[in-house]
């Protein structure tokens, strides 16, 4: 067999593997640029849902505090900034039909207050004419509780403030831990250190306890509707959840999209950004609207004030990048 006819045979033989090839590298191209779309949605809608939660609260009632982390949480602008941003970026902000199928793949959203967290999870009752409702509501607040071997209890923050029951005494002291720690016999306000590490072990295990028993609710709950999704709370870094903790925000789970042959999972944590949040400036460059940040120090007369971008590219402002 001439040499040209090899390579014929050499060809034919290899074309099947090629083509297959191919497809398979395809097919994980489109999977992993859809995750990325996902990834990209997901952040975004919790970015907005956490800058939406103390931007439009009226804080007054809260002025006699010293802590900036004890604000009035407007949950109800948040959750709906959350859906609005998150449809937009899986195109279906005119699609109600959609909409209603991507909520079941949203097991909870976590509302991370100062002194307490609040779970936004699908619940189900029967309702006064005899129906059972089912609908996405928000959960009752839970504090950051912890009690020792000796029968003291502490209701902790997401600062050194500390709500502490002595019970050798039986009394209550309310303050920051060094300026109420010699009014009592609790050992752990007497150890920086280890109140520090227990109080931030106290909140995560409080949110993660809370969350897995939310999401067992709720595959209890999809399960009668023949939604087959097993859904369970994701491991986080530890360093996602410590970062989660350090002030208020926004936590939100999104769970077994199709995704060609895989399910998307993932998780989304807005936390520390919240009240370090730029402004955005919506303002007039010429005929065109633009918005940027508070800090690129363009000069453009400014029309308006977001507090998200997309709020801005809601309003129909242009982004307009910082100079390099």
């Amino acid at each position: 067999m001439r040499w040209i006819e090899w390579a014929i045979v050499g060809a034919l033989l290899f074309l099947p593997f090629a083509t297959i090839n191919r497809i398979e590298t395809d097919a994980l191209r489109r999977t992993l640029l859809t995750e990325l779309r996902y990834d990209a949605a997901l952040d975004a809608a919790v970015d907005d849902a956490a800058s939406q939660l103390i931007g439009n609260a009226s804080q007054q009632r809260e002025a006699q505090y010293g802590s900036e982390k004890r604000v009035a949480l407007n949950k109800e602008d948040a959750i709906a900034t959350f859906y609005r941003t998150l449809d937009a970026g899986f195109g279906i902000a005119d699609d109600p039909v959609a909409q209603g199928t991507l909520r079941r793949y949203i097991p909870a959203i976590v509302i991370v207050g100062y002194d307490g967290f609040y779970v936004y999870s699908e619940q189900e009752w029967i309702g006064v004419d005899g129906t059972v409702v089912m609908k996405p509501v928000w959960g009752a607040k839970k504090p950051y509780a912890y009690a020792d071997a000796a029968g003291n209890s502490l209701s902790f923050t997401l600062d050194q403030e500390v709500l502490a029951y002595d019970a050798a005494s039986g009394s209550w002291q309310e303050g920051l831990r060094q300026d109420i720690r010699q009014q009592t016999s609790i050992p752990l306000l007497q150890d920086a250190e280890q109140f520090e590490q227990i109080r931030r072990s106290t909140i995560v295990r409080a949110i993660q306890d809370e969350l897995a028993y939310r999401i067992n609710q709720y595959n209890e709950t999809v399960s009668r509707s023949g939604f087959s999704y097993v859904f369970t709370l994701p491991l986080i870094p530890d360093e996602d959840w410590s970062n989660s903790i350090d002030d208020v925000g926004v936590m939100a789970f999104l769970q077994g999209i199709p995704m060609g042959a895989k399910v998307y999972n993932s998780y989304a944590l807005g936390g520390s950004r919240v009240l370090k949040q730029e402004a955005i400036i919506g303002a007039r460059k010429g005929a065109m609207k633009v918005y940027f940040r508070s800090s690129c120090g363009y000069g453009y007369p400014r029309e308006e004030v977001f507090a998200s971008e997309q709020a801005g590219a809601l309003k129909g402002y242009m982004p307009l990048p910082c100079p390099q």
